[in-house]
């Protein structure tokens, strides 16, 4: 199943495919929020930081909007089935997205404080190194939502444990740092708050992930070990398939039956 598929009320995939629409464009301008704060942070762009803390309300604004969308959807249409667990997953979603923006602001707010106090010491490349991988991540995250790709999804789950084990690193080794050379206490700490920002962004990627999953299987993976996502995104994979074959069945026997009946039509001409 993907988001294109069409739905027997043609006003419905109407409705659930602006709701969708809306969904990843408030993703791919979080994605924006965040790169910019990175940016803001590496460059020393006070004027970039600022940008990013004083348009986090268009994000805010965004939230809304879907919401009373998705409100309206569901009291007008009353999805069911897949479909209602594709609502219910953007109506979820949007809520990391909208964290997500929060977490940049983070970002922005600390890089307009170390511009002004001057550079740290260290930490800059752990920052552009764990920024480049969260990016990656929610990128991954809206294409797996993009097109219901669990396998997808699953990948980006994955790669939050990767995060994880490489923030921890991080952390450690500006600690040490601190501890050995205290003259820049108050700046490298500022940088460990950033890269904490950048780990929470990670994990928004992953609940999204999460949610297509659930979206396409049924399944809620939350809290889930591997072996029971990866259980997970095998029966969705095996309902897509049965989907498709569904699909090429029908579409077989209305080209059998155009046949049938240019033929009959070829046999009443004179």
């Amino acid at each position: 199943m993907t988001i294109h598929e069409k739905h027997i009320s043609k006003s419905f995939d109407q409705d659930l495919e602006e709701a969708t629409k809306l969904f990843l464009h408030m993703g791919d301008s979080v994605a924006t929020q965040v790169a910019k704060a990175i940016h803001a942070l590496t460059d020393a762009d006070e004027v970039l930081a600022q940008e990013v803390i004083s348009t986090d309300h268009d994000i805010n604004n965004m939230e809304v909007e879907l919401d009373e969308h998705i409100l309206l959807l569901v009291a007008k249409r009353q999805p069911t089935a897949n479909d209602l667990r594709l609502v219910m997953a953007i109506s979820k979603g949007v809520v990391d997205l909208e964290r997500i923006g929060d977490e940049a602001v983070k970002i922005a707010q600390m890089a307009s404080q170390i511009t002004s106090e001057g550079n740290a010491p260290r930490g800059y490349a752990e920052v552009q190194h764990l920024g480049n991988q969260v990016r990656l991540m929610v990128h991954n995250a809206l294409d797996a939502f993009t097109h219901l790709n669990a396998e997808q999804a699953f990948e980006v789950m994955r790669n939050d444990g990767v995060i994880n084990r490489e923030y921890q690193s991080a952390i450690r080794a500006l600690m040490t740092y601190i501890m050995e050379d205290s003259r820049h206490v108050s700046k490298v700490i500022n940088i460990m708050w950033v890269l904490r920002a950048l780990e929470r962004i990670g994990d928004h990627a992953r609940n999204v992930a999460e949610l297509v999953i659930y979206s396409v299987s049924g399944t809620d993976v939350r809290h889930s070990d591997y072996a029971n996502v990866e259980k997970a995104v095998q029966e969705a994979n095996e309902q897509q398939a049965a989907r498709e074959a569904h699909a090429n069945k029908n579409a077989d026997y209305k080209l059998e039956k155009n046949d049938d009946s240019d033929l009959s039509n070829l046999g009443t001409e004179k």
